[in-house]
């Protein structure tokens, strides 16, 4: 009947484990789609017979895997079936299953596991199961190729009436699949006709597009190629015209231009920078990157120079002059540094750090405006509290700390710092707040004793007269030299008389220079004179001879 469960006999099970001292070969891998849900465990039977409608729950094998029982809930069987004596093969292979019509049992054609239940009792032996393999994967497939970056910098190297050379970098993310080459396409303006220029792809970042129309405008771009396929396009940022460039635009900068060009504050500015280039380039001009501002600064462009023109500079005109010149796609540039400077601010402060003895310690901090250039010093001056005056103590210093010395003992000072630079020293000052006061100590001071000394000295001729020779009618002067002390008193005589006041002799004496002028003398006037030298330490002569000479003319002369 179909309802009725057929009976297992455990004896045949048992007999056919004996019989197997060998572990039966493995079957062909079969789908086993048995779900691990939770068995109903099967009551304890006799050993005679198990009720069909409860699934075996699967009980390990002792020496491998026991594949999982098929269900045999709704699978009959009759008495004396095979599948109620479930015989081992006489080769010790397990039995197969019965094919059930049930559609619960998809594992119907699984090799059957030679194990009991796990509720069968434990003298039953286990028999190995059958080791299903899993099929093999396959490969996982690489990544699709990805097309690199768009090429850099695009620029026109050269360009005439029939050619255009562009230039071009490697674009800035190649990938793994690497680079194949490039493509260069052109369009004419107001036209979105691209033309290929080359017939195969190129490895150089350079190339030379030939056989072009004068006088036409050209739009030109690359674009770099993998496996991934083309990239963005990198374009000429202009349209290039294809015409002769006669000459190339170039700045010729002035040396004095070339490092800094420095002016003060107020005065004026006027730089003038010639350049080649035609036809004529186009000149244009930024500060630090921004245009300029036209109220402050004047441009002057001719066919070969520029100017740039400040009436009155200020602080803020300090910056770098950026100057262009282009033709058509092809420009040169050049930079010019303006520095403004002026006086700096004073010190931000200074400060009476010590005193002891006569020094004094002092300590500033620099300006908080330097007149946009370096500070090259400072000047210390010291003003005595007694007078109020100023006077320099350090010039040119270049610390920021100084000792102040030789100062007067028992008076108070106060010191004040400017700062220097290029320009000038500043207009005002850092003054100490306190005072540094020299403070007195008991120094007795005896001066040193000397003796008088004796400079008296008897009257000493240190030149004496010479013998001299004069002529009637021209004045002639005597000269000697003498010293003494006290001064002496100096007489003159002619043949031992002395001389007196006579007016037609001048008598003088002066840092000890004595002299004795004769004034238009005679023939009489001829003689011994003396120089006489007298003081209290005693009296000194020297004498000399005079001859006075009658010029004579001859008679045929007279006639």
């Amino acid at each position: 009947m179909p309802g009725k469960p057929a009976p297992i006999k455990k004896a045949p099970a048992k007999k056919a484990a004996e019989k197997a001292p060998e572990p039966a070969p493995e079957p062909e891998p079969a789908p086993v789609e048995a779900p691990p849900a939770e068995a109903t465990p099967a009551e304890a039977t006799p050993a005679e017979a198990a009720p069909a409608e409860a699934p075996a729950e699967a009980a390990p094998a002792a020496e491998g895997e026991a594949a999982p029982a098929a269900p045999a809930e709704e699978t009959p069987a009759a008495e004396g079936s095979p599948a109620a004596a479930t015989p081992a093969a006489e080769d010790g292979a397990a039995a197969p299953a019965i094919d059930a019509p049930a559609a619960d049992a998809p594992a119907a054609d699984a090799p059957a596991a030679d194990a009991p239940a796990a509720d069968a009792p434990a003298d039953a032996a286990p028999a190995e199961a059958a080791i299903v393999e899993e099929p093999p994967k396959a490969p996982t497939p690489p990544p699709p190729a990805v097309p690199t970056s768009a090429p850099l910098e695009v620029s026109v190297e050269d360009v005439n009436e029939s050619s255009l050379t562009i230039k071009w970098k490697e674009p800035e993310t190649i990938g793994d699949s690497g680079l194949d080459g490039y493509t260069i396409e052109y369009c004419k303006d107001g036209t979105s006709d691209w033309v290929v220029a080359q017939e195969e792809l190129i490895a150089a970042n350079r190339y030379c597009i030939q056989k072009l129309t004068t006088g036409d405008l050209l739009h030109v771009r690359v674009v770099a190629v993998n496996p991934g396929g083309r990239s963005e396009p990198g374009a000429l940022a202009e349209p290039v015209p294809i015409r002769e460039i006669v000459a190339r635009p170039k700045i010729r900068m002035p040396r004095a231009l070339r490092s800094r060009c420095v002016k003060q504050v107020g005065e004026q500015v006027n730089l003038l920078i010639p350049f080649l280039g035609k036809p004529k380039p186009v000149v244009s001009w930024l500060k630090d990157g921004q245009p300029l501002d036209t109220k402050r600064i004047n441009i002057r462009n001719s066919d070969k120079d520029s100017i740039l023109f400040i009436r009155t500079t200020q602080r803020e005109d300090s910056g770098v002059y950026e100057m262009t010149v282009k033709v058509d796609s092809f420009e040169d540039k050049a930079s010019v540094t303006l520095q403004i400077v002026e006086l700096p601010g004073p010190p931000a402060s200074v400060k009476l750090v010590d005193t002891w003895g006569f020094n004094a310690a002092l300590e500033w901090i620099p300006p908080k405006d330097n007149g946009n250039t370096e500070i090259t010093g400072y000047l210390i001056q010291k003003a005595d509290k007694k007078t109020g005056d100023w006077f320099t103590v350090l010039e040119n210093y270049h610390r920021l700390t100084a000792t102040i010395s030789d100062l007067i003992m028992g008076n108070s000072y106060t010191f004040r710092v400017f700062a220097l630079n290029k320009v000038g020293m500043s207009e005002s000052s850092a003054v100490t707040k306190t005072v540094a006061t020299i403070q007195k100590t008991g120094i007795d001071y005896k001066p040193p004793e000397y003796q008088d000394h004796d400079f008296s000295e008897a009257p000493k001729f240190t030149t004496m007269l010479s013998d001299r020779a004069a002529t009637v009618g021209y004045t002639t002067k005597l000269l000697c030299s003498v010293r003494g002390s006290p001064k002496p008193k100096i007489e003159w005589l002619k043949n031992q008389m002395v001389i007196g006041d006579d007016p037609k002799f001048r008598q003088l004496s002066n840092q000890g220079i004595c002299s004795l002028e004769i004034r238009k003398p005679c023939s009489f006037d001829g003689g011994v004179y003396t120089c006489r030298a007298k003081n209290e330490q005693g009296e000194a002569t020297v004498s000399c001879k005079l001859e006075v000479k009658q010029i004579i003319i001859s008679d045929e002369k007279s006639k």
